[in-house]
């Protein structure tokens, strides 16, 4: 509409019809009437439409107001504002606040996240460097610099620090926007020097439970209940840390930028019981300064230098610090628990679990916190603690970590160096690498080799990256080779490196116990890694190998479950498995030590329920009669020439204490059988942490309190089993696979998961199970697998891995899908769209070949189609129909 033409238009007509009145006065006729009527209409009319038109326009004038208005409210969250008597540069948004201090300094004086003060004292945020015997920084400089701002930023010149030996001239800049603050440093050093250390910047936060921990950028964790004594010490490698408090919901996102260059950080608890933080840039990779001749240690106490001196360049850099703020709930919340605790659930999910990552491309169950720091490469369940983590930092550090396991922790012959450490004091003398990983002195450990093939499986399952599991591969196919080998007696059972429990040498996990020749543990564990290499294989178009490493895989179950009279495990007398057969043929271990007999049940080699239910019963009849709250390592003790001298008497360490590292496969032998006793065992390791934090290498069979001083990630394992095996949370590598076993106790529960750059919300009900995400929403009364990508939804019945439904719509946004009942003679599922416009189109799979099927809508018969030869089908349907079935005509 134009007003100038409606205007022009209706000044008109009000001209012409002054005649009106004098017709009235004159003898009307037919013709004068109509045309008096005409033009009264159109008079009226145009009075109507320069009604509506003015109230358009009021309209527009309101949202062009609340727009200008809003426009400027959102500015004003950006805030900078000079105060030059004070030297002082105020600048802010609505979730950050800085205060510059310039008076002959140059120091971030004063902070705040969501109006919480986390900076308020004289140091704050700085740079500084250290020589031999000095110390400079911008706290104290001999002429106040060089301050300019503007509407959003603030820049300081003319920092100079430092001597004639070691002169730094930096400037600073500060851009301040709706979502964050960028601080860039620009650095000119006129000579190359040496520097003790350097922070760029430090910052100094107010206590040192200002924040509870800090997530590295590589998936670990900077956790500061761990700092028990001032002047602890704790570096990594990484670009990014992630600030938080549970308890105020506060976040503080730290990254840095700087192209061509290094990036280190560190962590201290301070004299003063406050949080030094700091930021090192430099042109190679920081080395650590401790321990000499290896110098690979992260964590040190009563000292701050964890890092070498190094040379600082001559010439100009440039780096970028961004801050940001996000809310700890929004971003880490894992949705509405039912029956258990949902912030005990995070807490130890986001603290314990990742432990173990040391640093990038360092990722084990022992932490940084660790007296030598190990990595013990014989754990199969690093990519599992993924899955409970579920944070794409800790899947891509792992996936880089496991590229640096293939490149240097795998020997020419396939074998796998089964750990690392800070030292070498746990290795076989002279077998250690200049990278750290060695042979430990206990034993030739042969899990590390099927445990390094499981976590490249696993963590392939969760991300789904194809391109990086074919880069894998090779390395995976040696570890496996260099196993398959050690079978000299044809019975598909590999044999260890020693042959006798008299030689004292142990070969797994349990290191201090001499299992030898053919170890059930090991042999279990290979099993487990020759069922996933399997299906890689299969994926990566190698068929033949994929039916070589299925069919060891299953001769190896068979006689592993052959009793212990016929060369097998299973101990008919006991009704349990044995540990470990001597090459004399004696059976040892027969002290139903629960890792082995909980890992055959829960891979599948145990698949007899009678055998599973003798295995389980017994455990639980154990446990009442010690009243223990977790499964320990072994139910019985040990003969006492099986293990070290000072495991005995029982229960001692590996002779019998309680070990948290075995949790998840224990619930899941659980879950399939007594869900309800799985899920009291997850409550009891919630109900510790609540107590101790689960910070401890393991519990005490006597006393039940924590001991040791290793802090293993693996004390998390229950908490992964909830997920995995009672939630049936299993991301894989084509689709995300619920498969629950659901309580009373928790049915109702509303979780989020993160999978492939999507929030999926899984809805967790007795018998009805649902998956959505922002478009779709699928639900069935039985497991089944979900994947969305675009306006394409997939249903996968049950466990297969090929997708039986496919919906793709055009506009709509929701669909939701109800399977009722999907199989290869009929599928019936409800669909229900917001948007019920346009048509969406269906792809069936998994039918019966060449079979005719009639499509109905709402028991209305659509058309009648003939599925194909690999049993597909496809038809078009609009929204308005509620129920879909598709059935094969008899």
């Amino acid at each position: 509409m134009q007003p100038r033409a409606f205007r022009s238009g209706y000044q008109a007509l009000t001209k012409h019809s002054r005649v009106l009145p004098e017709i009235s006065n004159r003898q009307v006729t037919k013709q004068s009437f109509n045309y008096t009527l005409y033009l009264l209409l159109l008079k009226q009319h145009f009075e109507t439409a320069l009604l509506i038109n003015d109230m358009i326009h009021k309209i527009l004038l309101s949202i062009a107001v609340f727009v200008l208005s809003f426009n400027c409210c959102h500015a004003q969250s950006v805030s900078v504002k000079n105060d030059p008597q004070l030297h002082t540069v105020t600048f802010s948004n609505n979730k950050i606040k800085l205060v510059l201090n310039y008076d002959h300094q140059c120091q971030i004086s004063d902070m705040e996240v969501n109006a919480q003060k986390v900076i308020d004292g004289p140091a704050g945020m700085y740079s500084e460097i250290k020589t031999t015997g000095n110390t400079f920084s911008t706290l104290h400089l001999t002429a106040s610099p060089t301050v300019t701002v503007t509407r959003n930023a603030v820049n300081i010149k003319d920092i100079s620090y430092g001597n004639g030996e070691s002169l730094i001239h930096e400037s600073w800049k500060f851009q301040v926007s709706d979502t964050g603050i960028k601080f860039t440093i620009t650095r000119n050093c006129p000579k190359a020097f040496e520097a003790e250390s350097v922070s760029f910047p430090a910052i100094e936060f107010n206590d040192i439970n200002t924040w509870e921990g800090a997530f590295q950028g590589f998936g670990g964790i900077a956790w500061f209940y761990l700092f028990n004594e001032k002047l602890c010490t704790y570096g990594d490698h990484t670009n990014e840390a992630a600030f938080w408090n549970s308890k105020t919901n506060n976040g503080l996102n730290i990254s840095v930028e700087t192209p061509g260059k290094q990036v280190a950080m560190k962590y201290t608890r301070t004299d003063d019981d406050k949080l030094a933080y700091s930021i090192a840039v430099s042109q190679k990779e920081m080395i650590p300064r401790y321990d000499s001749g290896t110098h690979r240690r992260r964590f040190i106490r009563k000292k701050t230098d964890v890092w070498s001196p190094f040379k600082v360049i001559a010439g100009t850099t440039s780096q970028s610090i961004h801050f940001s703020f996000f809310d700890y709930a929004k971003k880490y919340g894992r949705g509405e628990f039912k029956g258990v605790n949902g912030k005990q659930v995070t807490a130890v999910l986001n603290t314990i679990a990742r432990m173990g990552v040391i640093d990038a491309k360092h990722f084990g169950g022992n932490s940084w916190h660790t007296p030598y720091g190990p990595i013990c490469l014989h754990e199969q369940y690093i990519a599992q603690l993924g899955l409970g983590i579920n944070d794409p930092y800790y899947l891509n550090g792992y996936k880089q970590c496991l590229d640096f396991y293939r490149d240097n922790a795998i020997k020419h012959n396939g074998r796998v160096w089964p750990r690392w450490a800070y030292t070498n004091e746990d290795a076989m003398p002279g077998q250690f690498t200049d990278k750290g990983f060695y042979e430990a002195q206990w034993g030739y450990l042969m899990d590390s080799n099927p445990d390094f093939v499981t976590n490249v499986s696993e963590l392939y399952d969760q991300t789904g990256d194809k391109a990086w599991v074919k880069k894998q591969q090779s390395a995976c196919e040696k570890a496996l080779e260099f196993l398959l080998k050690r079978d000299s007696n044809g019975n598909h059972l590999v044999e260890m490196m020693n042959d006798n429990h008299t030689e004292k040498r142990s070969s797994d996990w349990i290191d201090i116990i001499w299992a030898s020749f053919e170890n059930a543990f090991v042999n279990a564990k290979l099993y487990h890694a020759l069922k996933l290499w399997s299906g890689i294989e299969q994926q990566l178009g190698n068929t033949q190998k994929a039916s070589y490493y299925a069919d060891y895989a299953a001769k190896l179950k068979t006689s592993f479950n052959k009793s212990t009279q016929n060369g097998g495990f299973w101990d008919e007398e006991k009704g349990y498995y044995d540990y470990w057969r001597d090459k004399d043929h004696s059976m040892h271990g027969n002290n139903l030590v629960t890792p082995v007999n909980f890992m055959a049940i829960a891979y599948g080699i145990c698949d007899d329920t009678t055998r599973r239910n003798s295995i389980l019963d017994q455990v639980e009849t154990e446990m009442h009669k010690e009243n223990l709250f977790f499964w320990p390592i072994s139910m019985f003790p040990y003969k006492p020439d099986e293990g070290k001298e000072y495991q005995f008497p029982f229960p001692y360490y590996e002779n019998g204490d309680i070990f948290l590292s075995w949790g998840s496969v224990a619930v899941e032998a659980y879950a399939s059988y007594k869900p309800e006793l799985a899920l009291h065992y997850v409550k009891n390791i919630l109900r510790q942490d609540s107590l101790d934090g689960l910070a401890f290498q393991r519990y005490s069979r006597k006393k039940q309190d924590g001991q040791g001083d290793d802090i293993l990630s693996g004390n998390s394992l229950a908490v992964v089993g909830l997920y995995q095996a009672i939630y049936g949370f299993n991301p894989l590598y084509n689709r995300f696979y619920l498969n629950p076993h659901i309580t009373k106790e928790i049915s109702g529960s509303r979780l989020n998961y993160n999978f492939r750059g999507q929030r999926l919300i899984i809805g967790l009900d007795t018998k009805h199970y649902t998956i959505s995400n922002d478009q779709f929403r699928v639900s069935s009364t039985g497991d089944f697998g979900f994947f969305s990508t675009g306006n394409t939804v997939l249903y996968f019945n049950k466990d297969n891995p090929a997708f039986s439904i496919k919906a793709k719509v055009g506009n709509t946004r929701h669909l939701d899908l109800n399977v009722i009942e999907c199989n290869s003679k009929e599928l019936i599922w409800d669909q229900i769209a917001k948007d019920a416009s346009g048509q969406l189109t269906y792809t069936i799979n998994h039918l019966v070949p060449g079979s005719a099927y009639a499509i109905y809508a709402d028991n209305r018969l659509l058309k009648t189609i003939r599925s194909d030869q690999n049993g597909g089908l496809e038809f078009h349907q609009n929204f308005r129909a509620k129920e879909i079935k598709v059935m094969e005509k008899q």
